[in-house]
């Protein structure tokens, strides 16, 4: 995908979004490629036991580094708070280690829930999503964004959808006509906050 492997994908519950997300996930397994998957720690067991039904052994794809689940809590949330420039770090770490490059590629699933709570920094979401497109063009694996349409307010949704070049919509993927370059929207951003100090 390029530099259009960041994509948005709007579910209306979890039986839609894995309905079309697991026949995407089970071909990365079938052509060797590494899995990094995000989740609530809480929805872990269902998760897994979801891919195990798609007819991938988790056992042995854990064994092999083929397969990687963290809970968001360790992943965005490190900590109690939300740093986006350790979270752009990370990535390029997941994205680029030993591990990482002994696969063709690896396909991220990221479940983005966890913004909807009360930490620091969960107001930097929008402009984290953003940065990611300097980051994630260097690497050849898609990173899917799962969002619950019926939990994130319209702004919020809108906001996330300029940020990415593809997304995932009624269970099609297509290429983002609201997408936003990021050099354009950072600036539309900054532009907001002035406006919010100045009034």
């Amino acid at each position: 995908m390029g530099a259009h492997n960041h994509v948005c994908a709007f579910f209306q519950n979890r039986e839609e979004e894995y309905e079309v997300l697991l026949p995407f996930i089970r071909e990365g397994f079938d052509r060797g490629e590494r899995a990094f998957h995000i989740v609530d720690g809480a929805l872990r067991a269902d998760h897994m036991a979801r891919l195990g039904r798609a007819g991938i052994v988790v056992e042995n794809a854990g064994d092999r580094n083929q397969l990687a689940v963290h809970d968001w809590d360790d992943v965005y949330l490190r900590g109690g708070q939300f740093l986006q420039q350790d979270m752009l770090a990370l990535v390029d770490q997941v994205l680029g280690d030993e591990v990482a490059t002994s696969f063709p590629q690896t396909r991220v699933v990221a479940h983005m829930e966890w913004a909807l709570g009360d930490f620091p920094g969960i107001d930097d979401l929008v402009e984290y999503e953003t940065r990611l497109n300097y980051v994630l063009p260097r690497y050849p694996g898609p990173v899917v964004c799962v969002y619950d349409s019926a939990r994130f307010g319209a702004g919020l949704a809108l906001d996330v959808l300029r940020t990415h070049p593809m997304v995932i919509l009624g269970g099609v993927l297509q290429v983002n006509p609201f997408y936003v370059p990021p050099d354009q929207f950072l600036r539309e951003l900054r532009e907001r906050k002035e406006r919010v100090v100045e009034s």
